[in-house]
C-alpha cells in the first residue's frame, strides 16, 4: 500500500509513497536491486538517515548558512535550466517522409554484407592436408569425420563447422576461398600463419539492404536527436543575442 507507514519522523509521517520517490532519484543500476528484500531494507534505512539528518539541519538551522543558500541556489539554477531545455526540445518529431527520405540517401548504412558458412580441416602440412582430402573424395570418410579426427583446431567437434561469418572475421587467404569458391566444393590445400587448411563451403549470402520497416525506428531516434540539436544549439544563439553583454 503506497499509505503504509514506513516511520514517523519529528511528528512527520514517512509512508511507502515517500520511499517510491525517494527510489526514483537512484540510480538505474542501483534500482535493480530492489527485487532484494535485504537491499529494499537497506535503501528505507539509507532514506530514514538521511530524513534524521535532515531534521538535525533544521535543528542546528544549517538551513541558514551561506553554504546551504549558495548550494540552494546553484540547485535551482540548475533545475530550472534543466526543465527549460526539456520545454525547448519537448515537441520536436520526425515525420515518416523524413525518415523515408533519409533511408533512401544513406542505404549504405543500413546494408548487411555478404556471409560465408564454411567448414575447415586445419593440419601442419600440405602434403598431409592433400592426403585427407584424398581420403574424403574417394569416400573413406566424410568431410566432418575427417575433421573431427586430423583438424588440429577446436572447430573439430563440430566436424570443422566454422558457422557463418562475414569479410574481416577470418584472415584473407581462408576467406578469400570462402567467398569464391563453388558452394559445396572442397579446396585445395590453403595456406595461412595456422597452417594448411581444406575448406568445404556449405553456403553464402549476398549484401542486402535492410528492409525500410525493420530500421525505421533507429532512423527517428537518430533524426529526433539530430533535430533536438539543432534547436538546443539555435535556442543558445537566440539566448545569447537576447541576454549575454560583452564582457
Amino acid at each position: 500500500m503506497s499509505n503504509e507507514t514506513i516511520a514517523v519522523i519529528a511528528g512527520e509521517t514517512i509512508t511507502n509513497a515517500d520511499f517510491d520517490a525517494y527510489v526514483e532519484n537512484l540510480p538505474q543500476e542501483q534500482k535493480a536491486y530492489l527485487a532484494n528484500p535485504q537491499a529494499k531494507q537497506h535503501f528505507i534505512d539509507q532514506m530514514i538517515a538521511m530524513r534524521l539528518f535532515e531534521q538535525l539541519g533544521k535543528e542546528e538551522k544549517l538551513n541558514e548558512s551561506e553554504e546551504y543558500k549558495r548550494i540552494m541556489a546553484e540547485a535551482e539554477r540548475e533545475i530550472l535550466a534543466q526543465i527549460a531545455v526539456r520545454e525547448t526540445i519537448k515537441n520536436v518529431t520526425v515525420t515518416e517522409e523524413e525518415e523515408k527520405a533519409y533511408y533512401e540517401e544513406h542505404k549504405q548504412q543500413f546494408t548487411k554484407g555478404a556471409t560465408a558458412h564454411a567448414k575447415h580441416i586445419l593440419v601442419e602440412s600440405e602434403e598431409q592436408c592433400a592426403s585427407i582430402k584424398a581420403e574424403i573424395e574417394n569416400g573413406t570418410k566424410s568431410f566432418e569425420d575427417a575433421a573431427k579426427e586430423y583438424s588440429t583446431c577446436p572447430s573439430n567437434a563440430r566436424g570443422g563447422d566454422l558457422g557463418e561469418f562475414s569479410r574481416g572475421q577470418m584472415v584473407k587467404e581462408f576467406e578469400d576461398v570462402a567467398f569464391e569458391a563453388e558452394v559445396g566444393s572442397i579446396s585445395d590445400p590453403v595456406k595461412t600463419q595456422f597452417g594448411y587448411h581444406l575448406v568445404k563451403v556449405e553456403g553464402r549470402t549476398e549484401a542486402t539492404v535492410a528492409p525500410f520497416e525493420e530500421v525505421k525506428e533507429t532512423i527517428e531516434n537518430q533524426l529526433v536527436q539530430q533535430k533536438r540539436n539543432e534547436v538546443y544549439q539555435a535556442k543558445i544563439d537566440e539566448l545569447k543575442a537576447k541576454y549575454m553583454q560583452e564582457a
